[in-house]
């Protein structure tokens, strides 16, 4: 029809995210997800609800928190919330000395005492978008070449849905492989058909290799069946507090096997916390038998 000028985008007002809306909501994401938000995070929440906001046709902060906090859909909603607050920061080969660790004294032997008869179990505990888990298979892949009987699994968890679809493709820019050996990169990842494209993809042998789920640091049962030979958890725990962080690797270390190894990142500290752990290189620790 002409003469019916097209309909104007939907804009979100300059009304900020207030005092009383940041504080229902930080305190909601610290309940559920453990995630803890300083007062300075306010406007860095605000940002980065704004495309839930547009995604919801909502013009303003309070309107997007009467719909959260109205009867029935804080439940469903909860899920996009952590989506827009979580942190999703990796890389491949990210702290190469844990992989270096892990063949060279973690894997040898854990063999030599458990024997090679059974599959060893691997958790990449915050995986974001898979850098870590995918670096895991490929190390773990070419351990198998020295080490024929050793079979593994995977388990790769996130609490945000949108890494983990991510994480499922296995598509990345070129650039965010360059720490990924060359020789790895030929045999692990495929170039796109299109000689325009900069994006290469995981190989479907190793994307097969690693399992993707949700979960919660909160839930109270993680659903895992076994005990874990191998716990890489790094670079997660600097977004709790204190008492948040204990409770986690209280967890975390019920779900790791006697004798199993827990990774954490180089900047996060374990010191005064009361876990059967004892470091046995930088970062890396050992679950006493």
């Amino acid at each position: 029809m002409t003469g019916v000028p097209d309909p104007l985008p939907m804009t979100i007002t300059t009304e900020g995210l207030t005092e009383a809306d940041f504080g229902r909501l930080r305190r909601l994401i610290y309940t559920e997800s453990g995630i803890s938000l300083g007062s300075d995070k306010r406007t860095m929440l605000e940002v980065r609800l704004r495309r839930r906001l547009r995604g919801l046709s909502f013009s303003s902060c309070s309107e997007y928190c009467d719909y959260l906090f109205s009867h029935g859909a804080e439940r469903d909603e909860l899920v996009h919330l952590i989506d827009a607050v979580t942190t999703n920061k990796t890389d491949f080969f990210r702290e190469p000395g844990h992989f270096e660790y892990l063949t060279r004294s973690a894997l040898p032997e854990l063999s030599r005492r458990k024997g090679l008869l059974r599959k060893f179990q691997f958790w990449s505990a915050g995986c974001s978008t898979g850098e870590e888990p995918y670096t895991l298979a490929m190390v773990l892949s070419e351990y198998v070449r020295t080490c024929a009987d050793f079979r593994f699994g995977i388990l790769a968890t996130d609490i945000c849905t949108e890494v983990l679809a991510k994480a499922s493709l296995g598509v990345f820019k070129s650039s965010l492989a360059h720490p990924v050996p060359a020789e790895f990169r030929k045999k692990y990842f495929m170039r796109s058909r299109d000689p325009k494209s900069d994006l290469l993809r995981v190989v479907p042998e190793l994307r097969a290799l690693v399992e993707f789920r949700r979960l919660n640091f909160m839930d109270p049962d993680f659903g895992l069946a076994e005990p874990l030979d191998i716990i890489f958890c790094r670079n997660v725990i600097i977004y709790f507090d204190r008492s948040t962080q204990v409770r986690l690797l209280e967890k975390l270390t019920r779900q790791l096997a006697a004798g199993g190894y827990f990774f954490a990142g180089h900047s996060e500290s374990l010191q005064g916390m009361d876990l059967p752990l004892t470091p046995v290189a930088p970062s890396v620790y050992r679950k006493c038998l």
